[in-house]
Order: structure tokens, then sequence, then C-alpha cells
């Protein structure tokens, strides 16, 4: 009798026993990125070999870089609203300090952490295009996801992205000073089935990223950085912070010397190009945006399904109350593409405030420009070599975008890439 009872018992358990361990990638990828393991999920995603597991490296690689780039900068202290919100003036009360205490911080080390960012953007970009080649729908709570930004070992509660868009809405509203121009960072649905038109559009985002690092790295911005980034990094040791600020000008120490900050800040962006290759890069790089941005929507436009769209076609639900999307809407962003890529080839100019009947050339100033001062080009002086006759991007050439979009451009910006 013992003996056909554990003889049950065991053919029980061999029936049940692969039913439980049966775990899909799907759910082996969720569990890491909620627990903020991304060397381990990356490791899990190589062992396997389906089409999830494929967009699972591609994710995990992204994030990753993201990762990396927030350790390195809070290492050096990075907070820039504890470096900006100070001064009775601004009526911004500095928050508290976070008790550690920051690495010294330098010019080549800064550099050194943008290009690795850069690195990493490019090696998850092919990872992504590849799984958008699979068929998937990977269901991803998106506020759950856990990054380890301090570099403790440990992704806690304030290390979601439903913490990180919290803060940044909060931190948007108080640095925004009443303008207004804060993106809405509300998500009211966070749970979407990420498909293979999903991967196309986090590729494009990589570059999008990928884009500002190059920016960045092809300009020798240091005297930027003596003169201003104590602001971002307060407390890494960098040459403004050497001698304390006692003095004050007009109103108060705090906020006199945040208005001279902001006035060096502005003075010394005036970044001589040291990389050409990087600065023709970056344009190489908004023009696949755009090429990425029409192969996601062809993608959206050929599903048939209608599940948890991250970004649906109009043929399916929007998961966001007030940004729906229309055969119009999608009509207006393919449009505003075809006019922003004319702008970065320099096939369409941009107007200039102070010059009639020509426009500035921003392809020509990519490929000659020996440095990049904003006061100079938008005052005039360095625009003047790449000023030409042609037709001139204006408020017809976006008419489109702002007929369907309106004040909400930004939002649908960020939505869509």
């Amino acid at each position: 009798m013992i003996a056909r009872f554990l003889a049950g018992v065991i053919v029980v358990l061999g029936l049940v026993a692969p039913l439980a361990a049966q775990e899909t990638t799907a759910d082996r990828l969720r569990a890491h990125l909620y627990a903020g393991e991304l060397a381990e999920g990356l490791a899990a995603m190589e062992a396997l070999e389906d089409d999830e597991a494929r967009f699972g490296l591609g994710v995990f690689t992204l994030f990753s870089g993201i990762e990396a780039m927030a350790q390195a900068l809070c290492r050096h202290g990075f907070n820039p609203e504890r470096g900006i919100a100070v001064g009775p003036f601004f009526g911004m009360a500095s928050p508290d300090e976070q008790g550690r205490v920051p690495e010294p911080l330098s010019y080549e080390d800064l550099r050194g952490y943008i290009s690795d960012f850069v690195a990493a953007m490019d090696a998850a970009r092919p990872l992504l295009l590849a799984a958008s080649e699979g068929e998937f729908a990977v269901e991803i709570d998106v506020m759950a996801i856990r990054v380890d930004l301090d570099g403790d070992g440990v992704a806690g509660e304030a290390e979601t992205i439903g913490a990180f868009l919290a803060l940044a809405a909060q931190t948007g509203e108080r640095l925004d000073m009443g303008s207004g121009m804060a993106p809405d960072l509300d998500m009211p649905v966070h749970v979407f089935a990420f498909d293979a038109a999903d991967a196309i559009w986090m590729a494009g985002y990589s570059q999008v990223l990928a884009a500002q690092g190059d920016f960045l790295l092809a300009h020798d911005f240091s005297a930027f950085f003596d003169a201003a980034l104590h602001r971002l990094f307060p407390g890494a040791g960098l040459p403004m912070e050497s001698r304390p600020s006692t003095g004050s000008l007009f109103m108060e120490r705090d906020s006199d010397a945040l208005l001279a900050d902001a006035i060096a800040m502005v003075h010394t962006v005036n970044w001589s190009v040291i990389d050409r290759e990087r600065l023709i890069g970056v344009r190489e790089r908004a023009l696949e945006v755009l090429d990425l941005s029409r192969q996601n929507w062809t993608a959206i436009l050929a599903e048939t399904d209608d599940h948890l769209e991250f970004i649906p076609s109009p043929r399916q639900t929007s998961q966001f109350a007030t940004l729906g999307v229309s055969k119009e809407t999608v009509d207006a962003w393919l449009t505003t593409l075809d006019v922003a890529e004319a702008i970065v080839r320099g096939e369409l100019l941009l107007p200039h405030w102070r010059f009639e009947g020509v426009g500035f050339d921003l392809s020509a100033w990519v490929e000659g420009a020996e440095r990049t001062d904003f006061v100079l080009l938008f005052t005039g002086l360095d625009a003047l070599p790449y000023l030409k006759e042609g037709e001139i991007a204006d408020a017809e050439s976006f008419a489109a975008a702002n007929a369907v979009f309106g004040g909400s451009i930004w939002n649908y910006a960020l939505w869509f890439n």
C-alpha cells in the first residue's frame, strides 16, 4: 500500500514539476527587469534563442548602458536640483543632502563616461533591430522596471522608472518656473505589450541619446566644464568650488552666485570643434532616427492585434486618455518627419530672425563650422558663412503638426520619438 502510494506521488510530481518549471522567457525577462538585475538578465537572455530573448538582449543592453552612465554621474554627486535650486529669489528650496561624499570629477572623466555611453547605445541598436524581425509581445509594467542608479548593488524602491518619472515631473515643475514648457510625464496606464514595432522605437531612442553624446564629444567644452558644471556636480571638486562664495551684488549670496554662474555658462558655450567625424555623425544619427520612426509606423500600421499597445495605430486602442492616435495624427507626424529630414540635409533652410531672403544651411554648418557658439549663431555673426538663398522653413512647413498636435506637440514628440 505504502509502495503504491509513494509511486503515485512520484508520478504526480513527475507530471506537475515540469509544469511548475515552465517559466517562459517573458517571465524571466520581467523578473530581472523588476529586480534591477540587468547583468543577470542579459546573461539569461544570451542563453536563450527565441524572439523574446532577442528582444530581451536589446532591452538589457540598452538599460545597462543607461545604468552605467547614471552610476558614473552619481559617484560624482550629480544633482542638478541641489546645484541650481538655491536662493530665495528663485523661489525654490534646496533639497536635503544625500549623505554621500562625491568623488572628484575631471573633464577627462566626463568625456570618458559619455564615450562609454555612446558605445553602449550603439551596442543596443543592432540587437533591437534584429529583435524587430521576430514575432513577440512581452507584457511589461514600465513603472516597475528598476535600475541601480546609485551603484550600491541594490535597485531599491526609489530606483524604479515610476519613482524616477515622479521625481522628474516634480523637478520639471519646479525648474519650469511657470513657463508651461515642462513635458507632461503622467502615465495613467503603465503595462504594455512590447512587440516588434516597439523594438524599432527603442532602437530609435538609442540613437537620440547617442547623438547627444556625440555632439558633446565633437567639441572641446572644457571651459564650460570649469566655469559652470559645479552646478550639476556640487561637491565634486570643480574649479569654482575651490573657494566658497561669500559676497553679493544685487540680492543675496546664493542667488547672486547662481546668476553669475548662469552668465559664465552662456559665455563659455563657445566650443571648438575637435572631432569633425563625430559632428557629421550627429547629422547621420538624426537622419537614422527619422528613418526608424518611419519604420516604426510601418510596423505599427501593419499590426492586426489590439493588446496593450504602447503606440497604437488608428485601428488600435490608445492606453492614454489624453493622447489619441488617428489617421490625421499619423499623417501629420510622417509629414513632420519629411520636413525635419529636409532641414537636416540642408534642402530646407532654417529662418534667421535677423536676415531676410536667406536661410541657415544646417548641413553646411555641420560640415564646416569650427566652433559652436549659440550666442553668435543667434545674434548672426557665426551664421553668416552658412546663409544662402533657397526654400526657407516657415509656419506653413509645420502647419500639419500644429493643426493636429497643437499644444501637445512636445508630449507627442516624446512619445513617438
